[in-house]
């Protein structure tokens, strides 16, 4: 029997699981109506529309803070009892966010020089921030933010060494939180309230028109009639919908309900079903074109364009479901499984008849983006085109009643993300304010003593024990203003250190003892949580390895096409070999011998070196024809 009381029901549609109310019909329909206005504001404001940079991030924030304070309570036992604390704390936002659209430029009338409610409206703002992160996201976020503030205001002058900072007044740490383009509205809100809307948005009407139905069904054509066909579908279904959805969690709830069932009814385990959707669900924000919010921060962080980003991260996205997908055959394989039934599988002609259209919206994304349209454009003209296609069909087509769900659903489904970038803002506006940045790199570098490779097992092991307490984009923000700058010093690139960070701030989805992909995809196995989280830990290898490549080998289109290519194949064939390590089985169950053998063939593979790579290559070619002469005498039980 559930402890929690009535009226309160969990959340887990985003990076995070917390508890929510459940709400009146009032409360309902105001929820509703905001993030019909919500949307529409954000699509005029970031097409026709013309208003300040901060002033529109404000109005982002009064609409996420007001939805955040309707859906989350205070906690679990006073959900029910505290309604009118929470609707007071609502409306408290927006006057906080109407404050700074109202009387900015008063505030530049004077100099910048701030008057009593111009501090009391920012101390509303930042108190208001931190409650709704801790209903949201938990303490971790607002505890990381109040440490900083902490340390720039009072305790960064008891510090000893380079950490000593002299602190700043309370009046110019609410100045630069408030009204400064580095604080709560400044650059990392800019992101929330452009590009990570716009393409939540666009998420919000693709899944509405019908598209997560087909790209399931889609994936059962394509998959179903192979070995393991099941769990090959899990990772085929997960990296589409994973690109879109942008949520790891999101993705192993909405797609493991149907793939998991079906992996186990062709003989897989609960354990190994639930642990390959999560490590697949994890990878969909590695895949493009979308790739959750993370791309698009490191687009605008980074100054590199976003186009460039998502088309260098497509060679190891492949390279990571691929990595999952030689877990699963080989397991098929070793389980003697066969494929699924003739009519359990669809005929793909018949599938892409019925969901031919939904093509087009993301031919539109993908197209517009190539052709040099930012990609807020690109965003709005393909929710335009989503409506516009899902008319060609008429199992599809989107009613007045569905354009308008669809706007409350993108605009609620952007609360959590969009509380936890906010909160960032206060982070990333010390962390620049006090100079932090530079002395964490010192800092690793020192320690790794000058190496690359232990500055980046350092900052694998960082990104772990940030995961356990923050969704994977904060984790991402705060480790590339902090840990960035060393892998640079170092020799990496700027693309190959953010996305080596970026990668590696997906882990605590699969890596116990958090890993929430994981522990989701345990609740609809029925498999045991932390066994579970071994197994896609196990799955999720790739996660791991890859990115060692950003800053070893040109695979980031660094070097010549040549060069890029032989990395890629030597490191699919790297990542096969690493998955037999681990099976224990190829062509047959393989002995320990010539299981360390392909760990060898691995290493070769993946190492740096072309000559190595032809090592590598004959080795495996040995050992293939080791078992196909010799199989009888290499089984095992």
């Amino acid at each position: 029997m559930s402890d929690k009381p009535e009226g309160v029901i969990e959340d887990s549609s985003g990076e995070v699981v917390v508890s929510r109310k459940k709400l009146s019909k009032v409360s309902t329909q105001v929820l509703y109506w905001t993030g019909v206005a919500m949307s529409l504001f954000h699509l005029w404001v970031n097409t026709v529309g013309i208003m300040p940079e901060i002033q529109r991030n404000a109005v982002h924030f009064g609409f996420i803070l007001f939805m955040g304070y309707l859906i989350y309570p205070f906690n679990v036992k006073t959900a029910t009892k505290l309604k009118w604390l929470d609707l007071l704390l609502a409306i408290l936002s927006v006057a906080a966010a109407a404050y700074l659209v109202l009387f900015e430029d008063a505030l530049h009338a004077r100099n910048e020089v701030p008057i009593l409610p111009d501090l009391i409206f920012a101390g509303l703002a930042i108190v208001l921030m931190l409650e709704i992160t801790r209903r949201t996201a938990g303490y971790i976020i607002p505890g990381i933010a109040l440490f900083f503030l902490g340390y720039a205001l009072w305790f960064g002058k008891f510090m000893g060494g380079m950490w000593t900072f002299p602190g700043v007044t309370v009046q110019r740490m609410l100045y630069r939180m408030y009204f400064a383009p580095d604080g709560i509205f400044g650059t990392i809100a800019t992101i929330s309230s452009t590009f990570v809307f716009l393409f939540v948005l666009f998420a919000a009407f693709l899944l509405k028109s019908g598209a997560g139905d087909f790209i399931i069904r889609l994936s059962i054509a394509v998959m179903g009639k192979m070995i393991g066909g099941p769990a090959k579908m899990a990772v085929f279904a997960s990296g589409l919908m994973g690109s879109i959805s942008g949520s790891a969690v999101a993705n192993t709830v909405g797609t493991g309900s149907i793939t998991i069932p079906l992996m186990k009814r062709v003989g897989f385990g609960s354990t190994f079903a639930g642990a390959v959707e999560a490590a697949a669900s994890t990878g969909g924000q590695l895949m493009p074109p979308i790739m959750g919010a993370g791309a698009f921060i490191m687009s605008q962080w980074t100054q590199i364009p976003y186009l460039t980003i998502v088309g260098v991260a497509i060679i190891p996205a492949f390279m990571y479901f691929m990595s999952v997908v030689f877990f699963v055959h080989l397991r098929a394989k070793k389980l003697g499984l066969q494929p699924m039934e003739d009519h359990e599988i669809p005929a793909i002609r018949d599938v892409l008849k019925e969901g031919w259209n939904f093509f087009i919206p993301i031919g539109v994304l993908i197209g517009l983006l190539m052709s040099g349209f930012t990609p807020t454009y690109a965003a709005c003209a393909g929710i335009a085109s989503i409506v516009a296609a899902s008319w060609l069909n008429k199992k599809t087509r989107m009613t007045p009643n569905d354009i308008l769900d669809a706007f409350s659903e993108g605009a609620r489904g952007m609360v959590t993300t969009g509380v936890i970038l906010l909160c960032s803002g206060i982070v990333i506006g010390v962390v620049l304010m006090v100079g932090a940045g530079i002395k964490f790199s010192i800092m690793i570098s020192a320690l790794a003593g000058g190496s690359l490779l232990i500055t980046i097992v350092l900052i694998a092991l960082a990104s772990l024990v940030l995961g356990m307490g923050l969704p994977v984009t904060a984790s991402y923000i705060v480790l590339a203003v902090l840990a960035a700058p060393s892998l640079e010093m170092l020799g990496a690139s700027l693309i190959g250190a953010h996305m080596l960070i970026f990668w590696y701030s997906q882990d605590a989805n699969v890596t116990p003892p958090v890993c929430l992909a994981a522990y989701s995809a345990a609740g609809i196995s029925g498999s045991p949580p932390l066994a579970t989280g071994f197994e896609s830990w196990k799955l999720a290898k790739g996660l791991y390895i890859i990115p060692l490549l950003f800053v070893y080998t040109p695979i980031l289109f660094e070097g010549s096409a040549f060069l890029v290519a032989e990395t890629a194949i030597s490191g699919l064939f790297g990542l096969f070999s690493f998955a037999v390590f681990f099976e224990g089985f190829h062509k047959t169950s393989l002995n320990w011998l010539l299981r360390i053998a392909y760990f060898i063939s691995a290493a070769l593979f993946l190492w740096p070196a072309i000559y190595l790579h032809a090592g590598g290559a004959v080795l495996f070619i040995v050992l293939y024809l080791i078992q196909v002469k010799t199989a009888p005498a290499l089984q095992t039980e």
